[in-house]
């Protein structure tokens, strides 16, 4: 007969540093609330009480999508289909970006942290991407 397996004794082993990391969610707390945690980025995208979703997050997700959000649906599919990349990288995101005309002309409103320096460039600064020819002379 096949020895029946037992199940595994839940006590953490001495001195395991993961076990104390792990949190519990029926026992109410809420980790978002925890000491230690890092400050709000202006990026949670959670929804609780009082925090709905925007019109802009709204519309897209139900599948209305304004001018811009197509536009950028758009490119992203053109630049998959002509480099036959199913998923771009976020350096290929940023190019299309870049190339649709989009420029770092205000201040951030993320809070990033101390290693995100921020800046701001002219409206009408050059892409600074290389054209598809000049990547493929590389």
């Amino acid at each position: 007969m096949a020895e029946e397996s037992k199940p595994k004794d839940p006590t953490p082993p001495p001195g395991d540093p993961r076990w104390n990391e792990v949190v519990d969610r029926r026992t109410g707390l809420d980790r978002r609330n925890i000491e230690g945690t890092t400050s709000p980025t202006n990026l949670e995208r959670r929804r609780g009480p009082g925090r709905r979703l925007t019109d802009f997050v709204k519309t897209a997700e139900e599948g209305e999508m304004n001018r811009e959000q197509y536009l950028f649906l758009m490119a992203i599919d053109a630049f998959k289909r002509v480099n036959h990349k199913t998923f771009p990288s976020w350096t290929d995101v940023l190019e299309i970006i870049r190339k649709l005309g989009y420029r770092k002309t205000m201040p951030t409103e993320l809070n990033l942290g101390p290693r995100a320096a921020d800046w701001t460039e002219k409206p009408d600064a050059p892409s600074n991407v290389h054209k598809l020819a000049e990547r493929r002379d590389e």
